[in-house]
């Protein structure tokens, strides 16, 4: 056995000193690359990956949370702040579901379920009203909870207490104050704080919304839409104004940059929009007559009554001295006619049935009054400004200008031509190449694959390299002359007196010809 691997390292140190000093450097390179790239490989594919599982937790939670995954043999990560809890990617979903199936993240409040855990029985009725109190605080924060811009909130009620003596109404009533912590970024608008107070005030008997006090975690107070002044009324409408007009205009950045992007490219397209909004709330009654026959502008006949009457007179009789008579006008001519009369009196009424309209109008909540758009757009050769065509910029313009006439036709203004052209602007300019962007893992990854390839070509060429050298050495092995049989040397065992010196010569014959004492050693076993 030892012989065999003795001839096994001799042959390796037989090859390896047939290499020039270049090839044992690419062999010796090439083995250090494989092995870097398989460290690096079993360190990506073995190392756990951590997902969040649950933030803005309370302390009680955490506590709770940080104990299951214990129990369980689950692995995870807790922030600095002990607010979050990090799980492998894998696990997420079914820690979230155990979790959340034994109620142990309850936002550091109970709720009505601690009836159904604890048996009541045992405890006197003080006990429980006060468990039934913190349940009641604990169900009210976990409904204001439930607001996606809400992290966490505090809720304290106090009720009347009982008495059999006869109270006022208002001594009757009960108080709530609540303070919620805001996620950041996030912020409440009116509809959403008069819903709080309405959820406080029906879930609490004698509770009216005068009686509940919100704020937020700076103390700030939150108050209900028809017990705020004026002036926090004002404010409210012009944040939500303002909101409308930046939503407005991203709105139609966003299409301009995705209609002009695909003809474009979508990082060669930069606009701008500004927009000028009236948010006057106007109502008006109509009341409309039309009629019901459009062409003839007539409308229904109802009804129609005709009277028609004929006189026939014979003469008049031989009047007096003109104006003489009591009730006479002075100097007024009489009648001296004579002979027969006719007349003819036509008397007709018609009843008409038109349309009566009734139209009660309310205008839109905002109007878009002005509206300017300016778009830089990057030519398609960035060394060369001309690439960008004349046609191509009318075009882009025509396309603004239709954008503009279809929102500005409700604004109730007639603009000229060359008005609509000043609200549209296109220039041209080289915008900043964009920085790639790529992740912690993407890098690894690239450097990975990089090492992989520059370690398999390293290898290929090594290999290939010994492959030749081999060839190299059969072939000039083949064209050597026949070995000479090599002559052993003796040991003069008559003049040898003592073993000690016996063994002395074969360890020096071992140490300098290790060759020569291996085949001696071999012709002394052939000869016993």
């Amino acid at each position: 056995m030892n012989e065999t691997v003795l001839q096994y390292v001799n042959r390796t140190k037989e090859i390896w000193g047939r290499f020039s000093k270049g090839q044992k450097i690419t062999f010796i390179a090439t083995i250090v690359l494989l092995i870097l790239t398989l460290i690096l490989v079993t360190y990506n594919f073995s190392k756990t990956e951590y997902a969040t599982a649950f933030t803005e937790l309370q302390p009680g939670d955490a506590a709770a949370i940080k104990q299951y995954l214990e129990s369980s043999n689950i692995p995870y990560r807790l922030s600095d702040d002990g607010r979050s809890i990090g799980v492998p990617r894998t696990q997420v979903a079914a820690v979230k579901i155990d979790v959340e199936s034994q109620g142990l993240n309850t936002n550091g409040s109970i709720g009505y379920g601690a009836f159904r855990e604890n048996s009541m029985f045992g405890t006197t009725d003080n006990e429980f009203s006060i468990k039934k109190l913190d349940m009641i605080q604990g169900e009210l924060q976990q409904l204001i909870n439930s607001n996606t811009a809400v992290a966490s909130s505090k809720v304290v009620i106090t009720l009347p207490e009982d008495t059999v003596f006869l109270r006022n109404e208002q001594d009757q009533q009960s108080t709530a104050s609540v303070v919620v912590h805001l996620k950041p970024g996030y912020s409440l608008d009116q509809n959403k704080i008069d819903t709080m107070y309405q959820l406080v005030s029906k879930s609490v008997k004698n509770l009216p919304v005068e009686n509940i006090t919100i704020s937020d975690q700076s103390g700030d107070l939150l108050p209900y839409s028809k017990n705020s002044s004026p002036h926090i009324a004002s404010a409210n409408a012009a944040a939500m104004q303002f909101e409308i007009k930046k939503q407005f205009e991203e709105d139609l950045r966003k299409e301009i940059k995705a209609l002009l992007g695909g003809i474009l490219g979508p990082e060669k397209v930069i606009p701008m929009v500004i927009a000028t909004m009236n948010f006057d709330k106007k109502n008006r009654v109509e009341n409309l007559v039309t009629p019901v026959n459009e062409e003839e502008q007539r409308g229904i006949e109802i009804s129609v009554q005709e009277l028609q009457r004929s006189y026939t007179s014979s003469g008049a009789d031989a009047g007096g001295i003109a104006g003489t008579g009591a009730t006479d006008i002075p100097n007024y001519p009489a009648s001296s006619a004579t002979g027969t009369g006719e007349s003819e009196e036509l008397h007709r009424t018609v009843n008409y049935e038109v349309n009566r309209i009734t139209q009660q109008i309310e205008s839109s909540p905002f109007t878009v009054t002005d509206l300017t758009i300016s778009v830089g757009i990057e030519p398609p050769d960035r060394n060369n400004p001309e690439s960008l065509t004349p046609e191509m910029r009318n075009a882009v313009e025509n396309i603004l200008l239709s954008v503009v006439s279809s929102s500005l036709a409700n604004s109730d203004k007639t603009f000229s031509a060359e008005e609509m052209a000043s609200k549209v602007n296109v220039f041209d300019y080289t915008f900043a190449a964009p920085e790639p962007v790529t992740s912690a893992t993407s890098i690894n990854w690239f450097w990975v694959g990089g090492i992989a390839i520059a370690a398999l070509m390293l290898a290929g060429l090594g290999g290939y390299m010994v492959y030749r050298r081999k060839n190299g050495t059969v072939e000039e092995d083949e064209e050597l002359p026949e070995a000479v049989p090599m002559e052993y040397p003796t040991i003069d065992y008559e003049n040898v007196s003592k073993d000690q010196q016996v063994r002395k010569q074969l360890e020096t014959l071992a140490k300098k010809k290790p060759d020569e004492f291996v085949n001696l050693l071999r012709t002394w076993l052939a000869d016993e």
